[in-house]
């Protein structure tokens, strides 16, 4: 989040003020009390000194500002900074002289003092001069890595959204090429299951563009497009599978990312429904299991079976959009033994409201 102008420009005044009323009591004491420079030529020179300080501060910004460490060499740098501190210090002695003897007519005895000490003055000037560059350095290095992070927190940001949408655009064409086919041969066998069919894919494909933005959805509302999805695929496949559910109530209101349960049960009728004459049976659980959500598909298969070739969108395309949402990589587990194909999701649900352990 950027600063507001207004506030950043009262900011920066604030310090300068600071800046130059500490370097004004500072320069009285060392003056006074130090030098033994009578108290009324003090108590001036500190304030003057201090007003033409404030103003050199303004314009050294410029030079941290256009000599730059990364883009320069280190001795390129030094040398710049040598040269306009060398300048600046000389202008500052020349200005508090101006002021003091040539404007505000102090005696003569200042005069001589001022001879006295220019080398001193002299040092105090490079040595002011390094503290305020440094600071700017200090400062623009800390904004410009403030406008990074927050530039790449946006582009992080941009590309985990196109990321996930090109994942979730993966989903639904090997489905929907299918269906189209099987309305294609269903329209000359049997006119009323294509009927059947082509509704059915218009709702599931209405739900898709509804839903299409959200990053989630409630359980419930997933479920009724699964068991649209399962409609449809009843129709092709008939009685080759059959499907049961166990959904603890409370599980209906946690939400669970968008879209994310279709390649599941896709994965089951692609790779076990479809190579098999046995009848597969789906079985999807949902229970919590602490701060989890707990969602289980689980079906039988033919072990004898020669797997079907394929990209491996599904359970891939799961894993990757879990990884990106919740910046883990724990929360799929795949089990395949004794003929049974078992899939765990792990939803975090700390964050949600209305949830019942």
């Amino acid at each position: 989040m950027q600063d507001n102008p207004i506030l950043r420009s009262l900011r920066n005044l604030t310090i300068l003020l600071l800046y130059s009323v500490s370097y004004a009591l500072i320069s009285f004491f060392v003056l006074y009390f130090g030098l033994k420079l009578d108290f009324n030529s003090a108590i001036v020179e500190s304030l003057v000194s201090a007003i033409i300080l404030c103003g050199l501060t303004i314009i050294w910004h410029y030079p941290a500002k256009y000599i730059s460490i990364e883009q320069n060499s280190l001795l390129k740098v030094l040398i710049s900074h040598i040269i306009t501190a060398t300048i600046s210090s000389v202008i500052w002695m020349l200005l508090i002289y101006a002021f003091m003897v040539l404007l505000l007519g102090f005696e003569d005895t200042y005069e001589n003092y001022f001879y006295y000490t220019i080398l001193w003055r002299f040092l105090v000037g490079l040595m002011l001069y390094s503290v305020v560059v440094s600071f700017y350095y200090i400062v623009s290095y800390y904004s410009e890595s403030q406008e990074r992070a927050v530039k790449e927190s946006e582009l992080k940001n941009l590309i985990t959204q196109a990321e996930l949408k090109s994942l979730k655009f993966q989903i639904n064409p090997h489905f929907i090429f299918n269906s189209l086919n099987s309305m294609s041969a269903l329209t000359e066998i049997d006119p009323r299951k294509a009927k059947e069919m082509i509704i059915k894919l218009a709702d599931f494909l209405r739900y898709i563009l509804a839903t299409n933005e959200r990053e989630k959805n409630k359980l419930s509302e997933e479920m009724k497009n699964i068991r649209l999805y399962l409609d449809i695929e009843k129709i092709r496949f008939e009685d080759k599978f059959s499907y049961s559910e166990n959904i603890k109530e409370d599980c209906n209101k946690a939400e669970i990312p968008n879209m994310i349960l279709q390649p599941l049960f896709e994965n089951v009728i692609k790779h076990a429904v479809y190579e098999t004459l046995d009848k597969v049976h789906l079985t999807l659980k949902c229970s919590f299991d602490e701060a989890y959500l707990k969602i289980e598909l689980q079906n039988n298969f033919d072990e004898a079976a020669k797997p079907r070739k394929g990209t491996g969108v599904g359970l891939k395309n799961i894993y990757e959009r879990l990884n990106l949402l919740y910046q883990r990589n724990d929360l799929m587990e795949v089990k395949k033994e004794k003929g049974i194909f078992n899939v765990t999701l792990f939803i975090p649900v700390t964050d949600q409201p209305e949830i019942k352990n």
